[in-house]
């Protein structure tokens, strides 16, 4: 009885058994389906639950079904090891899963707590990672979660269905949901996840009032789509945002509901010989898989469906229907420059202006100039980059700003990689260079020959993260000063190796750009 009463490590314990001869130790803590037993991390210092399911497995009759309660299991679960990545149809060679592998049973999640915490004290920071809807799991170790936890906040991650398991639109579909709706189920495993860490949270040492939301590209599109809809309306209090915004669609999906039907169906009544839901729910995950990854596919990302998301993404922020919470984004400054395309030249670069804005391209070449090859070929990356996906993330600042109420922060990540096997130095501060510096994970690019500035910016956007979802400000004690981002001021935290705050030169890039692009409604 006496070891019963222990209030020590999580507050939430059930038993704390040492093992002999062993470094680490097992620790059990109560979800709502039931115990769990994870394990201490290497330096003793967080408690890390790896494969907790929060939903059912969408297999079966729930293939292409919004997320269902998990199953409660009676005796101990062991969440020592990740769970199954979700089948994907694409990838990226710095993508390395630790898991068992792909398979449609993949909705479990992680807990990362530190040993000091007691019940429902500390800050929760869910992850969504990123992959363009199509890819990416969260065994990855640059989003490996202890050492976030190292600042006293709880981390979790998710896994979420992606492509055609996670998007696929069907008239079936939308008549059996009852709500006239289909599509957007990764995005409902996300709000189902968001769910669970509100119901659980307080047993590892989480504040559930007190969740932070953050993500990747298609992590950081996911992040402003759930602060837009009305499913998950109440389950975050902060917002971070990692290269990437739903306010422009950058080729991922967010189609109307009725063109995305007819074209899914359409889809799939040419590759299988049949639109019946019934017998699509029979093709094999393998026959799935490779006809979507065949040529002339289409692609399977989000939808508004009238449901998850009653309006588009841009309309719903336009109305203030958004989460009124504080948001921190930005993005990297060579998001786009590693295209592997030809150099471009003046000539070149002024052809591309015609084709991309026709009657506006000297207006293009006055942001983007041109005027001699070395020019053109910074110019050209910087465009590249922001099609690609900065104008996303500063549409959704902006819309932010505008409706939003709370306080918003931007970021431009411009360190340049010292480069590793699968980035050169000369790609600059690429896309998803920002991961490990925030999971303060660099080690497991283990090629990478760091410097004296990646250690230390790392320290840096740990904290500032930290501080944010702590307080729904990143300043703090030790950092250089970041101001708030808003008409008054439009200031922007440059994160380097001497990271400091300033005017947002760039702008008149991203105001040409949207008032070409701004119409996507």
């Amino acid at each position: 009885m006496q070891m019963r009463a222990m209030k020590w490590a999580l507050g939430a314990v059930l038993t704390a058994l040492p093992m002999i001869g062993m470094a680490q130790v097992s620790e059990r803590v109560k979800t709502d389906g039931g115990t769990v037993e994870g394990e201490l991390t290497k330096d003793q210092k967080v408690f890390a639950f790896k494969g907790i399911p929060f939903a059912a497995p969408p297999v079966g009759d729930l293939r292409w079904k919004a997320p269902q309660p998990a199953a409660k299991w009676s005796g101990v679960k062991d969440a020592k090891q990740f769970g199954y990545h979700c089948v994907q149809s694409g990838g990226y060679p710095d993508m390395q899963f630790h898991d068992p592998g792909p398979s449609e049973d993949c909705l479990t999640l992680n807990v990362w707590a530190p040993t000091g915490a007691k019940r429902g004290t500390l800050p929760v920071m869910v992850w969504i990672f990123g992959g363009g809807f199509v890819t990416g799991g969260t065994s990855e170790l640059r989003q490996d979660g202890q050492y976030l936890a190292h600042r006293d906040v709880v981390v979790v991650s998710m896994n979420y269905r992606l492509g055609v398991f996670g998007f696929m639109t069907h008239p079936e579909l939308a008549t059996e949901s009852g709500k006239n709706a289909s599509g957007n189920y990764g995005l409902m495993d996300v709000a189902a996840a968001l769910e669970w860490v509100k119901r659980n949270a307080a047993e590892f040492g989480g504040d559930a009032k007190n969740v932070t939301i953050f993500g990747e590209s298609a992590g950081s599109f996911a992040v402003s789509t759930v602060m837009a809809s009305p499913v998950s309306k109440g389950l975050m209090a902060k917002a971070i945002g990692e290269s990437g915004g739903a306010l422009y669609s950058a080729g991922l999906g967010y189609e109307p509901h009725e063109l995305r039907e007819k074209r899914d169906s359409a889809f799939m009544e040419r590759t299988f010989k049949t639109a019946k839901l019934a017998e699509l729910r029979r093709v094999s995950t393998e026959d799935l898989v490779r006809a979507v990854t065949a040529q002339g596919s289409p692609r399977f990302g989000p939808d508004v469906d009238g449901y998850f998301l009653p309006e588009s993404v841009p309309a719903l922020y336009a109305a203030g229907k958004q989460a009124h919470i504080p948001v921190m984004a930005g993005w990297n400054s060579d998001e786009g420059r590693a295209s592997g395309k030809a150099t471009p030249t003046t000539a070149s670069f002024a052809t591309l202006a015609g084709q991309d804005f026709g009657a506006r391209a000297q207006d293009f070449l006055a942001v983007y100039p041109g005027s001699t090859d070395a020019e053109a070929t910074t110019s050209a990356g910087d465009y590249g980059g922001d099609k690609f996906i900065a104008y996303s993330t500063w549409r959704w600042l902006e819309a932010q700003v505008k409706t939003g109420e709370k306080p918003v922060y931007r970021y431009f990540f411009t360190l340049g990689s010292p480069g590793d096997k699968n980035h050169t130095a000369a790609m600059g501060a690429f896309h998803s260079d920002d991961i490990e510096y925030v999971f303060g994970a660099l080690d497991s690019r283990v090629d990478a020959m760091w410097r004296p500035e990646d250690r230390k910016l790392s320290d840096e956007m740990g904290q500032y993260w930290v501080n944010f979802a702590r307080t729904g400000d990143p300043n703090g004690s030790g950092l250089p000063k970041w101001p708030v981002y808003g008409p008054t001021e439009w200031q922007v935290m440059h994160l380097n190796g001497a990271s400091e705050a300033k005017p947002d030169t760039l702008r008149p890039r991203y105001v040409f750009l949207d008032s070409v692009w701004g119409h996507e409604k």
